[in-house]
C-alpha cells in the first residue's frame, strides 16, 4: 500500500520581480498540482500551500502517495468488419496491430459499442514511484510559469526568471533526486540573506515553514503581507495617527522583504507646499514608502519605510531613507515652482510638436477636435459650452509640463493644480474637469462626477474611438496600444451612470466629420491593386460607426454581467437597437424586472413562436386588422386586450416607463395562451389568415417597443 507523505518543492533564486511574484507562485502551485493529478498520484491537492518570498518559490502538498496506482491502458485496433476476412481469418491490419502491441491476435480483446465493434489491446502495468516522476513534474510546472522576461546566467543554455541557486525536493523526510537548471536537489535551504545566511537542513517537508521562521523568513505570502501592514500600522499609531493602507503598495512591499521591519522617517515640512499627489507618487512608486496622513486625510511630513532586516542601528536606516527622499522631493518642488511661472495655456503651442497619430495629426489637433465635440455635447446637456470648450482645449496641456514629464501618472492631476494655482487661474469648474475627465482611470473607479468633466470625458473618448478606428488601428488580440477597450467602457459607463441621453451614433458621425481627410483615407479598405478604395468615405463612416457601436456594446456585456444581469437579457435589449446608452440601460433593468414575473416564461415562448410564424409568412399578408373578420372567442378577446394594452402603454413609452410597459404586457398572457390554444393562424381562408397574422404582428411590435423578449431564456 502506497504511503502518504507531504511533498515539498523549493526553488531558491536571486531576488524575484515583486510585481510578478504572486502570479509566479500561484502558477507554480497550479503546475505541481496538475502534474500530480495527470499522473494519477494520490494527494491532498485541495490543501496545497504556496510559499513565496523574494528569494524562493515553494509548494507543500499534503498526503502525497509514494507511487502511482496501477496504470491501465486501452488501445483500439481495427474494426471487426475490417479485422477478419471472409473465412474469419485475421487480416494483415489485425496482425499488424497485434504485433505493434507485442501480443498475439488471440490475446486481443473485443470492444462492442452501439456504434460498432473493434479489437482492442488492454494492458495493466505497475505504477511508477512518485520519486521517479518528480523531476518531470517540476520541469513541466516551471515551463508553464508566466515569466515576464527570462534571463540566462553563467555559461548555461537554460533560462529562468532569475538565476537559481538551490533546489529542495522532499517527500516526507526523504530527498527526491532530481536535477533542474544544473542544480541537484537536496534538503539544504537558506534563511534570511543577512540575518541567517548559512544554509540549513530541512529535516522534513512538514517542518519547512517553521524552520524558515527560525531563520527570519516569513515564507507564507499572506502572513508576510499581514505583517507588513501590521508593523506599518503600529508605527503610525505610535505617532497618534491612523493608518490608511494603500493595498497595492502593501502587496508590492511584502514581495520585496522576507522579514519586514518598519522604519519611521520624516521630511522637511516645506515640501508639503508641493501637491500631495506628487509627493505620494514618488514615495510609493520610487521608494516604496508608506505616506502618513492626519485625521483630515491631509499628508503629513512623516513616512514609513519597510526594511528587510532587524538592524542594530535603525537610526542609520532612517537617515538613509530620509537622504534618498530629499532630492526626489526637491526635484518635485522645482518642477512645480517652474511650471507655475506661466499659465497653463502657454503649453498649447508646444502640443503642436507632439504627434498623436500620423494620420490624425498632433496632440494639439486632437485637443481642438475634442473642444468642438465638447461644445456640441455641452449645448445638448445644458452645460456651459464656453467652459466646456475651454476645458477641452486645455485638457492635454499638462503633458508638456516638467512635473508630468517626470511623473506621467500625474497627468490630469497637475492640470487641475496649474489651472487653479498657476500664473493665470482658470474657472474652478474648468480646473476640476482637467483632472476628473480621465475617470474612470481603472477597473472599479467611479466616473467623473462634475457635469463639465462628464462632457469632456465623452468628447475625449468619442474622438479617440472615431480616430483610431478610422485609421485602421482597432485592437487586435491582446494588442490595444491606444487603450480603446478602456476608452469604450469609460464612455459607456459615463453615458449610462451620468444619465446623458446622447445619440451615440450621431456623436460618432460628428466626430468623423472633424477628422482630417487623411485619416479617413488611411483607413479605407483597398482593392487588389492596393490603391483603389472599395468604399467611398461616406459608406466607410457608416461602416465604422457600426463597428464602434458593436465594440462598445461588447464591453457593456461584461459591465452588466458584473451586475449579475444575464446575457440573454442583454441580447434582448440589444436586438431593438436603442438610440442612446442611457435608454439601453433603462430597458435592461426593465427586462430584468419583467423576467422575474411568473408570466415571463410563457410570454417569451409565445413571442418566439410569433416571430417564427411571421418570418415564414408573406410580408404582403400583414397589414391593417379588419375587426369584421375577427371570430368571437379567443381571437376577438386577444384583439381587445392588445388594443387596450396599446393605448395604455403609449404614454408610458413616451416617459420611458419600461417597467410599467412590460407589466401591462404581462397581463396579455392569458389571452395569448387562449389564442394559441384555440385559434389556427395559417388557415386556408386568406382574409382570416391575413387578419390573424396582422394581429400577431401588432402584438410583436408592442413587445419590441422595449426589447425582444423572445430571446429570454433565464426567466422565472
Amino acid at each position: 500500500m502506497s504511503e502518504l507523505k507531504s511533498l515539498l518543492i523549493e526553488i531558491g533564486t536571486e531576488e524575484l520581480p515583486p510585481k510578478a511574484l504572486d502570479d509566479l507562485a500561484a502558477a507554480f502551485v497550479a503546475g505541481i498540482v496538475d502534474g500530480l493529478t495527470k499522473r494519477g498520484i494520490s494527494a491532498d491537492t485541495s490543501n496545497a500551500k504556496l510559499f513565496a518570498t523574494p528569494r524562493r518559490l515553494a509548494v507543500l502538498v499534503p498526503h502525497v502517495a509514494t507511487e502511482q496506482p496501477e496504470q491501465t491502458s486501452e488501445r483500439r485496433g481495427p474494426a471487426m468488419n475490417a479485422a477478419l476476412d471472409a473465412s474469419g481469418q485475421p487480416s494483415k491490419a489485425l496482425i499488424g496491430f497485434a504485433q505493434s502491441c507485442s501480443v498475439t491476435v488471440e490475446q486481443l480483446q473485443k470492444l462492442e459499442t452501439d456504434k460498432g465493434a473493434w479489437f482492442v489491446h488492454r494492458a495493466v502495468k505497475p505504477g511508477q514511484p512518485t520519486a521517479a516522476l518528480m523531476q518531470e513534474i517540476v520541469i513541466e510546472a516551471l515551463k508553464a510559469l508566466p515569466i515576464p522576461k527570462a534571463m540566462r546566467w553563467g555559461d548555461h543554455d537554460f533560462s529562468f526568471v532569475r538565476p537559481v541557486h538551490w533546489l529542495v525536493i522532499l517527500h516526507g523526510e526523504q530527498v527526491i533526486d532530481a536535477e533542474i537548471f544544473g542544480i541537484k536537489s537536496d534538503r539544504f535551504s537558506r534563511g534570511h540573506r543577512f540575518m541567517a545566511p548559512e544554509k540549513f537542513d530541512v529535516v522534513s517537508a512538514d517542518l519547512y515553514q517553521t524552520k524558515l521562521l527560525e531563520k527570519k523568513v516569513i515564507a507564507n505570502p499572506i502572513d508576510r503581507r499581514n505583517k507588513v501592514a501590521s508593523v506599518v500600522e503600529q508605527t503610525i499609531n505610535a505617532l497618534g495617527l491612523a493608518f490608511v493602507e494603500p493595498v497595492a503598495l502593501t502587496a508590492e512591499v511584502s514581495n520585496l522583504v522576507e522579514w519586514p521591519v518598519a522604519i519611521h522617517g520624516t521630511f522637511d515640512q516645506a515640501f508639503l507646499d508641493v501637491p500631495s499627489e506628487a509627493l505620494i507618487a514618488t514615495m510609493q512608486n520610487n521608494q516604496k514608502f508608506f505616506p502618513v496622513f492626519d485625521a483630515n486625510n491631509k499628508l503629513t511630513e512623516h513616512f514609513i519605510g519597510v526594511a528587510n532586516i532587524e538592524s542594530k542601528d535603525p537610526a542609520e536606516i532612517r537617515k538613509g531613507y530620509e537622504r534618498v527622499i530629499r532630492p526626489r522631493f526637491a526635484d518635485a518642488k522645482f518642477f512645480y515652482d517652474e511650471d507655475r511661472k506661466q499659465p497653463l495655456e502657454a503649453q498649447l503651442e508646444a502640443l503642436k510638436s507632439v504627434t498623436y497619430q500620423q494620420s490624425l495629426g498632433s496632440v494639439w489637433d486632437k485637443s481642438m477636435r475634442v473642444a468642438e465635440l465638447a461644445r456640441v455635447i455641452a449645448n445638448r446637456v445644458g452645460v456651459d459650452a464656453a467652459l466646456a470648450t475651454r476645458a477641452a482645449a486645455l485638457s492635454k496641456c499638462d503633458l508638456m509640463t516638467r512635473m508630468v514629464g517626470e511623473f506621467p501618472e500625474l497627468q490630469g492631476v497637475m492640470g487641475r493644480y496649474y489651472a487653479s494655482q498657476g500664473a493665470k487661474p482658470e474657472h474652478a469648474d474648468v480646473a476640476q474637469a482637467l483632472d476628473e475627465f480621465y475617470a474612470p482611470r481603472f477597473a472599479g473607479d467611479n466616473i467623473a462626477q462634475g457635469k463639465l468633466a462628464q462632457v469632456i470625458a465623452v468628447a475625449e473618448r468619442v474622438d479617440t474611438l472615431a480616430g483610431i478606428f478610422a485609421v485602421g488601428q482597432k485592437p487586435s488580440g491582446n494588442k490595444d496600444p491606444f487603450a480603446l477597450r478602456r476608452a469604450a467602457l469609460g464612455l459607456a459607463r459615463t453615458l449610462i451612470e451620468a444619465k446623458l441621453d446622447l445619440d451615440l451614433r450621431g456623436l460618432l458621425s460628428e466626430a468623423f466629420a472633424l477628422l482630417p481627410e487623411a485619416a479617413l483615407q488611411a483607413g479605407l479598405p483597398r482593392g487588389k491593386d492596393g490603391k483603389t478604395a472599395i468604399l467611398d468615405a461616406g459608406a466607410r463612416r457608416t461602416e465604422l460607426a457600426a463597428e464602434i457601436l458593436d465594440f462598445i456594446l461588447d464591453r457593456l456585456r461584461g459591465y452588466y454581467a458584473d451586475q449579475g444581469i444575464s446575457g440573454d437579457v442583454f441580447e434582448a435589449v440589444r436586438a431593438v437597437e436603442p438610440a442612446t446608452l442611457s435608454d439601453f440601460d433603462q430597458r435592461m433593468h426593465a427586462v430584468v424586472e419583467f423576467a422575474k414575473l411568473p408570466e415571463a416564461q410563457a410570454l417569451a415562448a409565445a413571442n418566439k413562436r410569433i416571430g417564427n410564424i411571421l418570418r415564414q409568412a408573406d410580408a404582403s399578408e400583414i397589414g391593417v386588422i379588419d375587426s369584421a373578420q375577427l371570430e368571437a372567442g379567443a381571437e376577438a378577446d386577444l384583439h381587445t386586450a392588445v388594443t387596450a394594452a396599446s393605448s395604455a402603454i403609449k404614454p408610458l413609452l413616451a416617459t420611458r416607463s419600461y417597467v410599467d410597459v412590460l407589466k401591462h404586457l404581462a397581463d396579455l398572457r392569458a389571452p395569448v395562451d387562449a389564442f394559441f390554444e384555440g385559434v389556427m393562424v395559417m388557415v386556408h381562408d386568406a382574409a382570416k389568415r391575413r387578419n390573424r397574422l396582422s394581429l400577431l404582428a401588432q402584438l410583436r411590435r408592442m413587445f419590441l417597443e422595449v426589447a425582444d423578449i423572445s430571446l429570454l431564456h433565464n426567466v422565472a
